[in-house]
C-alpha cells in the first residue's frame, strides 16, 4: 500500500495466498484482501476551499505548494486472489534548492478482495511507512502540468542501512527486524479475518517502492496513477495456515490502480482526513475485474 502503501497500502501476498486453502484443509474460505482502483478514474463531490501558494512561480510546479489530501489505490492479483489497497494521507509539497520536493506521509488504509475474506492493518502499522522527502518532476504539456514522483524504497517492520540497495533479508529471525506499529510483535502486523470461523495474524517487514504520475485536472486537483513494486518478507503468524508463499503482481491495467490528490490547508491532520474523507474521495471499489 506508498499503497500506497499500504498505499500505498499494503498487500499482504503470503496472507492472501494461505488463506485460499480449501474449507477441507483449514475450515475457512478462500483468500484475503485488499483494495483497488476504479476502471475509469474516480470522480470526487467537492474539494476544500484553500489558500494559493505565495511561492515563486519561476520554479517548475511550484503552484503545487502546500498540503494535499492524497488517495490511492493500487491492485493486485495472483491465480487465486484478486486485492486492492486504498491508501490516504497527505503529499507536502515544498520548493528546496530550486526543486520542487513532496513529502509523502501515510494515515489509515482499507483493504478489499474478491474472497469472503478481510484483512487490515491498523493506523499505527500505516502510518510506519514514512518515504524521505523526494524531488519531483515536473512537465508541462498543452497547458497541462503532471508531477511524476519517483520510486524511494522505504523500509517498513525493517531497518536497511542502504534503503534503496540493500536486499531485503529471507531470514524471519533477522536481528534488523524491528516492531515498527508498536504491539509487541516483530515488524508490523496484518489481521486477517476468514469468515465467522478463523481470524489471525501475519507479522511482515516490506520494503515499500512507489511512484505515481499525476495531472491538474481543475483546479486544487491532481489525478493519475501509481505503479507499486514492493518486496515483502513474511517474518511469522499466529497459525501456520497463514503462511504460505504467493506471487503477488500489480494488475496490468494503470486504470485499476489510480491516484487522487486534493488541496487542503496546512491544518489538516489524519482524524479531519478520515472525517472528511467521503467529501473528498470517490467511495471505496470493489474488485471488479
Amino acid at each position: 500500500m506508498y499503497r500506497h502503501g499500504v498505499h500505498r497500502w499494503i498487500v499482504l501476498a503470503a496472507v492472501l495466498a494461505a488463506c485460499s486453502s480449501s474449507p477441507s484443509e483449514s475450515g475457512q474460505g478462500d483468500a484475503l484482501p485488499v483494495t483497488t482502483g476504479t476502471g475509469s478514474g474516480p470522480t470526487v463531490s467537492s474539494a476544500p476551499t484553500v489558500t494559493t501558494s505565495t511561492e515563486p512561480i519561476a520554479v517548475p510546479g511550484a503552484e503545487l505548494v502546500g498540503r494535499w489530501a492524497h488517495y490511492d489505490i493500487v491492485a493486485y492479483e495472483d491465480n487465486t486472489l484478486k486485492t486492492l489497497i486504498v491508501s490516504y494521507g497527505f503529499n507536502d509539497f515544498t520548493v528546496e534548492d530550486g526543486e520542487l520536493v513532496d513529502q509523502g506521509s501515510f494515515c489509515f488504509s482499507e483493504q478489499r478482495t474478491d474472497q469472503p475474506i478481510a484483512t487490515s492493518l491498523s493506523d499505527a502499522a500505516t502510518q510506519a511507512i514514512r518515504p524521505p522527502p523526494t524531488p519531483v518532476d515536473v512537465a508541462t504539456t498543452d497547458g497541462t502540468l503532471t508531477v511524476l514522483r519517483p520510486a524511494t524504497p522505504t523500509p517498513v517492520g525493517i531497518r536497511l542501512d542502504d534503503a534503496a540497495n540493500e536486499p531485503l533479508p529471507t531470514d524471519p529471525d533477522d536481528p534488523r527486524i524491528v516492531d515498527d506499529d508498536g504491539d509487541g510483535k516483530p515488524g508490523i502486523t496484518v489481521t486477517i479475518q476468514v469468515g465467522d470461523e478463523l481470524t489471525g495474524e501475519l507479522y511482515i517487514a516490506r520494503r515499500e517502492i512507489f511512484s505515481y504520475v499525476a495531472s491538474v485536472v481543475a483546479p486544487d486537483r491532481l489525478e493519475g496513477t501509481v505503479t507499486d513494486n514492493s518486496e515483502q518478507l513474511v517474518i511469522g503468524a499466529s497459525d501456520p495456515i497463514f503462511l504460505a508463499d504467493s506471487n503477488w503482481q500489480q494488475h496490468p491495467d494503470p486504470a485499476k490502480s489510480p491516484i487522487i490528490l486534493i488541496r487542503v490547508d496546512d491544518t489538516w491532520d489524519c482524524e479531519r482526513l478520515a472525517t472528511e474523507r467521503d467529501d473528498l474521495f470517490p467511495p471505496t471499489p470493489d474488485v471488479d475485474w
